[in-house]
């Protein structure tokens, strides 16, 4: 069934889980005190006399004011710091980028021209012989992930925000360099421009691209960077009265407190949060956060093969819980929407391009359809467009895959939402 004019709305969500990567640690040269490396912790009080000279003895990463701050600490402090009864101390949990395999299955220096358009962009537009692609002006995507290498030439035409917030206390402007990869091929997915001409596209080549470090060179960052950087999209999209999409490529198996806390804060003030499935399916409830909260979308991968008449589920795509089949409800815990995430071609951080597979490249696909819808239905609100993607997914079922089936299920959701 065919639908032209006002968008459809519906309620939903959420998925995520990660492999994790090798390489310099995320948080290369942390300091260390006693021969202990020091490690990520939030601390509050009810007291805040207590909290202020624990502030002044530790330092300041971030300070969340009614949920506490984050500091570095070692064992020993820590141990010590949870003696006192009129502290509160937890460790902060690192989360990692969603890919399935540890490093690119293919890199090339130069753009290869039959993959101008590479197969997921094809397959989102539903299009075999498009050549360019088109759509998201006046829409921000903010690419929270190892940041993003903003002179690509496929890319530098978008950029619009480059900030680091690993550094703590506050973010770096104009700085996000990529020294994974992973961010700036996600970016590529999303909203990738074609550079001259003879780059790659994304799904939504007019958005502008903020690019937001939160992870280290091996892929991995603390939750309260994080957080950080969620909570600041939400601000700058107040401030700045625009529209927001996030995605986030990322994840871990545990809940994080300060992530829950920044997406539904963030998503409260009309911000639109798309996040990676993981990679550990195809078992049920694999599917960690933050795409397993309640106001994030979660998205699985497809891979470029088709079966049942549709594109397959990767076996890697992490699934929700059979239970729940044939809802139409999006429950902690559940797969949203599929996309394209399987042997993806796109930007890769030293200029040139290279081919990734994960639910991390299935997200920004997601992402780049979602601000496309926007900048068409300009004045939708960020539920609006969440259901317009349910109901494009619902539309374009998927068949194919361990756990896919008619309708809402748990492998790939309510199904593969495109461009119409």
């Amino acid at each position: 069934m065919k639908r032209s004019g006002k968008i459809f709305t519906t309620a939903m969500l959420a998925v995520t889980l990660m492999m994790p990567v090798m390489g310099v640690s995320a948080n290369e040269g942390k300091a260390e005190a006693n021969g202990n490396e020091k490690f990520r912790v939030l601390v509050d009080s009810a007291d805040q006399k207590n909290l202020n000279n624990v502030k002044e003895q530790y330092g300041v990463q971030w300070d969340f004011a009614s949920e506490g701050f984050t500091t570095d600490m070692n064992e020993k402090q820590f141990n010590a710091l949870q003696k006192n009864k009129n502290i509160t101390v937890e460790k902060v949990p690192e989360l990692e980028i969603a890919t399935a395999t540890l490093q690119p299955e293919a890199k090339y220096a130069a753009m290869a021209a039959s993959q101008s358009t590479p197969w997921g962009i094809k397959a989102i537009y539903n299009n075999s012989s498009i050549t360019k692609t088109s759509g998201g002006a006046g829409i921000n995507i903010a690419v929270l992930d190892t940041g993003v290498n903003t002179s690509h030439s496929d890319l530098r035409n978008n950029v619009e925000q480059c900030k680091d917030f690993t550094v703590g206390t506050t973010y770096t402007n104009n700085s996000c360099t990529d020294r994974q990869g992973h961010g700036t091929h996600v970016a590529g997915s999303a909203l990738a421009d074609g550079g001259t001409g003879s780059g790659v596209y994304g799904v939504a080549p007019d958005a502008d691209l903020w690019a937001y470090k939160v992870l280290g060179d091996d892929g991995s960052g603390y939750a309260d960077d994080i957080a950080a950087a969620i909570r600041h999209a939400g601000d700058q999209a107040t401030a700045l009265g625009t529209k927001v999409v996030i995605n986030m490529s990322l994840g871990s198996s545990g809940e994080s407190s300060l992530i829950t806390n920044a997406v539904n804060y963030a998503y409260n003030k009309g911000v639109l949060v798309i996040a990676a499935a993981g990679n550990s399916g195809p078992y049920q409830g694999s599917i960690g956060y933050p795409g397993a909260l309640v106001n994030a979308v979660a998205v699985a991968a497809l891979e470029n093969t088709v079966q049942n008449g549709t594109y397959r589920v990767a076996d890697f795509s992490s699934r929700g819980y059979s239970r729940t089949d044939g809802d139409y409800v999006i429950q902690k815990g559940d797969v949203e929407i599929s996309a394209p995430g399987a042997a993806i071609y796109s930007t890769w951080y030293d200029g040139g391009y290279a081919t990734i597979s994960g639910t991390s490249m299935a997200s920004p696909h997601a992402a780049g359809l979602a601000a496309k819808i926007w900048a068409q239905y300009p004045s939708a609100s960020n539920v609006d467009v969440r259901g317009e993607l349910q109901y494009r997914g619902y539309e374009n079922d998927i068949l194919s895959g361990y756990g896919a089936g008619y309708g809402d299920d748990y492998a790939s959701g309510f199904g593969f939402a495109t461009v119409q």
